[in-house]
């Protein structure tokens, strides 16, 4: 694919991405949490940083990967990235195959630490680059962690995809052994199961992006771009950030466990922390957002979406992000149904 036509295809997804942005089918209203009338504590006293084997984040929130590669792509990126320098939260870049092709599109992600010199920023590339390029993606942002995205329905859905996913998790696992910060397994919308998980902790991964069923849809993106738009019946694959999330409970596996997905409110984190999640990502929330109000409407807003998740703490009764695995929950039929069906299943292999 040459340079012009991969920036077009940004700039495709970008919009696209606004355009079919959704936050259906997430399960977030299945989850109901137990209010605690009588707290112990007070507002001030709560302290929900979210502490990692490799780093820490002031807040359990990021900016999860969206888009590099084109002119709107650069833009975007750097207002992105003054958000997430304002509100203190750590930012992941797209997908940087286009700058590893193309040292004309490296500034379009170089911007992010450019505008956030200090911040936690994590680079991105597929399953399928060499290492010595995964290599290179972190030498371009300085970057404190590498998310690797798993695609595998974009790729079949999308008209140029590529469907060669046979040594991915061998390639995976030899990007682990040479690179020097920590890889971090990122889907882009379909979920994880507990297999998947499995799989991941066996070759020595310590995170996981589960990014569910609900948010940025790349099933539908593609589907539009393909001339007969004949893949709809896609268009709900995958499992839930929810079902996610209740999949690697399930698993009870020693990962760190990062949810994205669907994310529409303080309460959707909250619920996504409670259920196991030791931070939770925004993407295209955060970009519907800063298109139609701006940056500094986007950066006083996620700063009251972060307040709001600490009052919510308050009503939990918790202090701090350990305090929320340990609030209670009721689970809607459906979802328990699904609980009920795959612990049988994940025990068994297990």
């Amino acid at each position: 694919m040459d340079d012009s036509l991969r920036s077009r295809r940004k700039n495709e997804h970008i919009q696209l991405a606004l355009d079919t942005y959704q936050t259906a089918g997430t399960d977030f209203d299945k989850v109901q949490l137990i209010h605690q009338s009588i707290p112990s504590i007070n507002k001030n006293q709560i302290d929900l940083s979210a502490r990692f084997p490799h780093f820490t984040f002031k807040y359990p929130l990021y900016i999860n990967a969206m888009t590099g590669g084109s002119e709107r792509a650069t833009e975007i990126n750097k207002q992105l990235a003054q958000i997430a320098k304002a509100c203190e939260i750590p930012m992941a870049v797209g997908s940087t195959h286009s700058a590893l092709k193309d040292p004309n599109a490296a500034s379009s992600f170089t911007i992010v630490r450019d505008a956030h010199p200090d911040g936690i920023i994590f680079s991105n590339v597929g399953a399928d680059i060499p290492y010595e390029k995964a290599k290179k993606s972190i030498e371009l942002l300085n970057a404190d962690a590498l998310q690797i995205h798993v695609n595998a329905p974009q790729e079949l859905i999308m008209p140029e995809g590529d469907t060669q996913f046979e040594n991915w998790l061998t390639n995976i696992q030899e990007i682990q052994e040479n690179i020097d910060v920590p890889v971090i397994i990122k889907e882009v919308g379909f979920g994880m199961s507990a297999e998947t998980i499995q799989k991941i902790k066996d070759i020595g991964i310590q995170y996981v992006d589960i990014s569910g069923r609900g948010g940025t849809n790349f099933a539908i993106i593609e589907n539009e771009r393909r001339p007969l738009k004949d893949m709809a019946f896609l268009n709900q694959w995958g499992q839930s950030t929810i079902q996610s999330l209740l999949e690697a409970k399930l698993l009870n596996a020693d990962i760190n466990i990062l949810a994205s997905g669907g994310v529409k409110n303080p309460l959707d984190a909250i619920k996504a922390l409670v259920l196991g999640a030791q931070a939770v990502g925004l993407s295209g929330y955060i970009l519907k957002y800063l298109e139609e109000s701006g940056v500094d409407e986007t950066i006083e807003h996620m700063k009251q979406f972060i307040e709001q998740m600490h009052v919510i703490a308050n009503l939990l009764n918790a202090s701090q992000l350990s305090d929320l695995k340990s609030v209670g929950y009721v689970l809607s039929p459906d979802l328990q149904t699904y609980v009920d069906q795959r612990s049988k299943v994940i025990h068994r292999s297990n």
